[in-house]
């Protein structure tokens, strides 16, 4: 018979008790429960503390309360904490399927990993916009489907929102930078680059909320954009061409609307072919109209902000050799 195995799951926090009670009440209705919980309170001032009393009794909690420093130091911190032979990371705004550790624990047993992570998927309660928004991150047009999606082990690289790995690798390598966003990369390659074995776990998906509204949206994805060249420079290995093109489809967009004006319309017709194609697709994906429509518009959004991020941050950082924590200070936490 296998040994059970054991997980101690960390979430740091930053004002979201609300989330942070949809996280417990998941927790509770977990059909395995072969771990503990980890809540690591990032200087909240909205604390989640009330909720331990509640559903102490149906799991083992640890909730810690320390000043703000960022989620990868506030994870770092749950791990000093942790009892378990496995770490697992989730957000604080994740809805955990009941049968999740039922399944991660069965593909451990058969396909045994040093760390590993799985897909995030949209909710049936989400509003339309965060559905919307999901689309765009996942979408084949948008994200190349590659989110939570390859299977490939030199391809996968877990995200904290649902991520696992053993505690030695902690004690090995140390734990996530302080950079944010882009900690949870910075820790997968430099896991990969060890030689640990990763895979993608494929039916241990959770639900993740996406932003509220587009703005948010679009200052996330171009937070997303300013990383990605910081972590080409400290993982040149592991930089692909594909990185590039959210900034080139943003110039070659300008570049048709530009000409269109000044030449003809017929030149807008390769965007418009795109947009048709985006918008089938979503359709197909989300099996609504409107939600479909909102799907495109986010996708541009999604593409602009992280294409305009990325062109900013490898001016500065590749071409002027600019130093990363000088030029984008407020993408460092400082302890």
């Amino acid at each position: 018979m296998n040994a059970e195995i054991k997980f101690s799951i960390i979430v740091p926090v930053f004002n979201r008790p609300q989330e942070m009670e949809e996280l417990l009440v998941s927790l509770a209705n977990q059909t395995l429960k072969n771990f503990e919980l980890v809540i690591v309170e990032d200087g909240s001032s909205e604390k989640s503390d009330f909720l331990i009393t509640r559903f102490e009794q149906q799991f083992k909690i640890h909730y810690f309360y320390k000043p703000n420093s960022g989620p990868g130091d506030s994870r770092n911190f749950g791990m000093d904490k942790a009892q378990a032979e496995y770490l697992l990371f989730f957000d604080s705004d994740c809805i955990i399927p009941k049968d999740y550790f039922q399944k991660i624990t069965h593909f451990l047993h058969e396909t045994p990993l040093d760390a590993f992570g799985g897909p995030d998927n949209a909710d049936p309660a989400f509003s339309d916009v965060q559905k919307a928004i999901n689309y765009a991150m996942t979408s084949f047009f948008t994200t190349g489907g590659v989110r939570g999606k390859k299977s490939k082990i030199d391809k996968f690289q877990p995200r904290s929102f649902n991520m696992g790995f053993k505690k030695s690798i902690y004690t090995q390598l140390g734990g996530f930078s302080d950079i944010h966003p882009g900690e949870d990369p910075d820790l997968s390659y430099r896991i990969m680059d060890a030689g640990f074995k990763v895979g993608l776990i494929k039916d241990a998906f959770v639900y993740h909320k996406r932003r509220i509204d587009l703005e948010k949206f679009s200052l996330q994805v171009y937070k997303f954009g300013v990383v990605r060249p910081i972590l080409m420079k400290w993982h040149p290995a592991h930089s692909q061409k594909v990185y590039f093109l959210p900034s080139l489809f943003l110039l070659a967009c300008a570049g048709m609307i530009v000409s269109s004006w000044l030449i003809s319309k017929v030149l807008l017709l390769p965007l418009m072919l795109f947009i048709s194609l985006l918008f089938i697709d979503a359709i197909l994906a989300t099996q609504n109209i409107k939600i479909a429509l909102m799907a495109v518009f986010a996708s541009f959004i999604q593409l602009f902000s992280y294409g305009w991020g990325f062109m900013k941050s490898y001016f500065f950082v590749h071409l002027l050799n600019k130093e990363e924590r000088v030029v984008f200070p407020n993408f460092f936490f400082k302890k």
